[in-house]
């Protein structure tokens, strides 16, 4: 049974992408689905805006683990960790994909859910809601990636016919 309503295609969208998101947080070895997991998510959605948003920035699924590693790498240096001397072991898959939210990913759906109606959502805003955090492991990411998490905003803006 679906929590989803397949005749709204927002939620549809939705669905596919937490779906997927679960399974990236699995890979991850993430009990919880976070906001890096749906951004990975949204990158993997090929056909749609917001994947062709992240692209043109550079950010197709690869690029977004990639720059996730190095968020990873630099957050361990911050504690005086060097991710290559430490020779760290790769996350252990979990036996089953994260069917619950984490911290940010429920912040994610706080601030799309307290800046728009239901009725008026699009893929777009879940991209949005996922980028206007100012802390986190997707902003360090996107910074460490060398893209301008302010910029890729207002194209996002633009994309739902927004001003800045």
């Amino acid at each position: 049974m679906s929590l989803f309503d397949k005749h709204d295609p927002f939620q549809v969208y939705l669905g596919s992408v937490i779906e997927r998101a679960g399974r990236e947080a699995q890979r991850d070895g993430s009990a919880t689905i976070e906001a890096q997991h749906m951004l990975l998510a949204i990158a993997g959605r090929d056909g749609t805006e917001p994947q062709a948003i992240l692209a043109a920035a550079g950010l197709d699924h690869g690029g977004i683990g990639a720059a996730l590693d190095r968020e990873f790498e630099q957050s361990l240096a911050v504690a005086g960790v060097s991710a290559r001397a430490a020779d760290l072991p790769e996350p252990v898959a979990r036996q089953s994909a994260a069917d619950s939210l984490g911290a940010s990913g429920k912040l994610v759906f706080e601030r799309m859910m307290s800046t728009y109606a239901k009725r008026e959502l699009r893929p777009e805003h879940l991209l949005l809601a996922i980028l206007r955090a100012e802390v986190g492991t997707v902003p360090r990411a996107l910074a460490a990636a060398g893209v301008d998490r302010t910029e890729l905003i207002n194209q996002v803006r633009a994309a739902l016919g927004e001003s800045e």
